[in-house]
């Protein structure tokens, strides 16, 4: 070996290509970790309006999708506060 491979002075292709990917990674994993924070802060505003759009692609009005959204909002409100631990336990 030459001495400026030795030293670090030349990386090879492959350690380049690793460590690019890794960065690649790291980044979406944060991107990742911020879309399921702003989802989880906006839920229910975003699922509300989810619903909305898809209600209005299928060709209903806007007011049904509102009023599915406010259902099931409802419904889960309901099941969440009569639900106790030992519900899940086997």
């Amino acid at each position: 070996m030459t001495r400026q491979f030795m030293t670090g002075k030349f990386k090879s292709p492959r350690a380049t290509l690793g460590q690019g990917m890794t960065e690649y990674i790291i980044v979406v994993a944060l991107i990742a970790v911020a879309a399921i924070g702003v989802y989880s802060a906006f839920g229910d505003v975003i699922r509300g309006q989810t619903s909305v759009a898809a209600t209005a692609l299928s060709g209903q009005s806007a007011t049904a999708g509102r009023a599915l959204v406010t259902t099931g909002r409802t419904n889960a409100t309901e099941q969440a506060k009569s639900k106790t631990l030992s519900d899940y336990e086997k």
